[in-house]
């Protein structure tokens, strides 16, 4: 009970549905690089289209801001577009799709020289091009950036461009809980109002996802508090199946007591891997490329240095050093001085004088919502870009620099094919829509804020989901440690269905939006799990140590995850698309 100002004691307020439903021809969840990059591209397929940006923080709060080293795209000879497409094939152990990857090298300049237009303070090199730069697993130098802060001016440039459009209308810190589906097809999205505290119904006739990766599956990632999975488990719970989902990213660079990102950028200026006893190991592993090699391969290497009892100690775990020393200050505040920045707030380092402490972190997610290459999925009307989706260009590991030309590139396709649909798709109806929104009130009161006597605590369910990933999806996989940590998914499952809230109030109820996230949080598990014990080879960054080849005859295809109620999901594959590059071995 709270007590009054005046008086006895008042009840809390009801948790209540707004049944006033806005209604947009595209709406958008994901105020990021490819939700916003959607938003304008609806935008300018007719004059007419009215748009929906719905995101659970300030769009500028997005994580697309964090990425740091730089964009990769094909601007000048000697490059080409086959040659960033073999890289990019390549660096996916051959589990990209081929035709989908030459759709996305054309278009990556596109986008490069298009937000270039809108204000993006690229770098320059002395002739006063747009400056490159070398990164992991390219063959030549293709990855523009500005500074190292490359993802946070993009995202700016785009939130910028976004505001001239007065038909982008923006929902911000609003919580997506679920999808509106009616007759076979997505109608829009039930959202919880953090502010107000109500669940609203926002109607479409078409929905593009943009929601992100679920790197907070693990405890020590790049990604920031938000990056739960939201939209993966929206779509994967209205049927819509989740690909290669075993296929989880481990950046071989992250600070050790934080996970913060230390970005390739600084290993592309020329920055050194060195083990415990002062040795550049990385030649025992890719002598052709040392520190440029693949993010996979180098995330081994170190693993298995560790091992071995060649890495520095401390109280966080074993690290290695990166040293920029050799650099000299003049090019470090040139070309890195965000890096700089970061190792004196965090570590107290100056990268100037001193090595940094790193080790391998969790930090991409390749597997997402199965798409096409317009972003369309299986389910009529809902589309999904960057992240959150699988458009097939990422295999079995991406290439740093390629993600954010996919938001890009892949935002701009997902917003136009959503706005197509939206100018033939019938109008959307109110009555269905409102029984729906009721529902899903009632859901959440039910299973979250009426609940009493529950003796599980939502933190403590978390930091156990995210040390059994840790463990049992981790670098490298067995199938005992898999098999382990299915059991622990459904575990957690169980008890998260014994979970209370102390937090029963409605306005910004972190508690709340909490416990909304580690729902979705399990559904990721669940997929990564289930695929990862299914796949029994070893490709790219999924690396099984029972099984340590890659095995072509029976797995180059993709895993498609189908939720089952009250079972593990249901598994199926999708054969690999291939038109230039036939497989052959992966090495550097």
């Amino acid at each position: 009970m709270i007590p009054a100002a005046h008086g006895g004691p008042v009840r809390p307020l009801a948790f209540t549905a707004k049944m006033e439903f806005p209604s947009y021809d595209v709406l958008i969840v994901g105020g990021g690089l490819a939700g916003l990059r959607a938003a304008i591209a609806a935008c300018g397929e007719d004059p007419t289209i009215q748009v929906g940006l719905v995101s659970k923080v300030y769009p500028m709060r997005s994580h697309s801001v964090s990425a740091e080293g730089g964009c990769a795209a094909v601007l000048r000879e000697p490059d080409s577009f086959e040659t960033h497409a073999f890289d990019t094939i390549k660096g996916s152990d051959y589990l990209a799709d081929q035709d989908v990857v030459e759709y996305f090298v054309r278009g990556a300049p596109l986008e490069v020289y298009q937000i270039e237009h809108w204000g993006c303070p690229w770098s320059r090199d002395e002739e006063g091009r747009i400056a490159v730069r070398p990164f992991g697993g390219m063959t030549t130098w293709r990855t523009c950036f500005a500074a190292d802060k490359t993802g946070f001016h993009m995202l700016h440039t785009l939130f910028q461009t976004s505001l001239q459009f007065d038909r982008i209308n923006r929902h911000d810190e609003m919580f997506v809980t679920s999808l509106l589906v009616e007759d076979g097809r997505c109608v829009g999205v039930v959202g919880l109002d953090m502010a107000s505290g109500e669940m609203q119904a926002l109607t479409a006739k078409s929905v593009v996802l943009a929601t992100g990766g679920n790197g907070r599956i693990f405890e020590f990632t790049t990604n920031g508090s938000i990056c739960t999975g939201d939209g993966m488990a929206l779509a994967y719970r209205a049927g819509v199946p989740l690909k290669d989902m075993e296929f989880v990213q481990f950046h071989p660079t992250g600070m050790p007591s934080t996970g913060i990102l230390i970005t390739e950028a600084v290993r592309g200026e020329g920055g050194y891997l060195t083990n415990a006893e002062g040795e550049r190991f990385l030649e025992r592993y890719v002598p052709a490329k040392m520190e440029l090699g693949p993010r996979d391969i180098i995330s081994r290497a170190m693993t298995t240095e560790f091992e071995e009892g060649r890495g520095f100690h401390s109280s966080y775990g074993d690290y290695m050093h990166l040293d920029v020393r050799h650099l000299g200050e003049k090019k470090i505040d040139e070309k890195l001085p965000f890096m700089r920045e970061l190792a004196q707030e965090f570590m107290g380092i100056d990268i100037v004088k001193d090595p940094m402490p790193v080790r391998p972190v969790e930090h991409y997610m390749m597997g997402g919502i199965e798409t096409d290459w317009y972003g369309a999925t299986t389910l009529a009307g809902l589309y999904a870009a960057g992240e959150c989706a699988n458009v097939g260009i990422n295999g079995a590991n991406r290439l740093g620099s390629n993600s954010l030309p996919e938001c890009l590139v892949f935002g701009k396709a997902a917003g136009r094919a959503a706005a197509l649909h939206a100018l033939e798709a019938k109008p959307v109806t109110d009555n269905p829509v409102a029984a729906l929104v009721t529902d899903e009130t009632r859901r959440i009161s039910r299973t979250y804020l009426d609940r009493t006597g529950g003796d599980q605590r939502i933190g403590e369910i978390r930091e156990d989901l995210q040390r059994a990933m840790d463990r049992g999806a981790g670098v490298f996989r067995t199938e005992a440690g898999l098999t382990q940590l299915v059991g622990e998914v459904e575990e957690l499952r169980e008890r998260f269905g014994n979970a209370r809230l102390d937090d029963r109030s409605r306005t910004f109820n972190t508690e709340l939006t909490g416990a909304l996230e580690l729902d979705f949080l399990l559904d990721g598990a669940e997929a990564i799990a289930h695929s990862a014990l299914a796949r029994r080879e070893s490709r790219g960054s999924h690396a099984r140590r029972d099984f340590p080849d890659r095995d072509d005859d029976r797995y180059l295809a993709h895993t498609l995850a189908y939720p089952v109620p009250g079972g593990p999901p249901r598994l199926e594959y999708k054969p690999v698309r291939i038109t230039s590059f036939e497989p052959k071995a992966r090495t550097y």
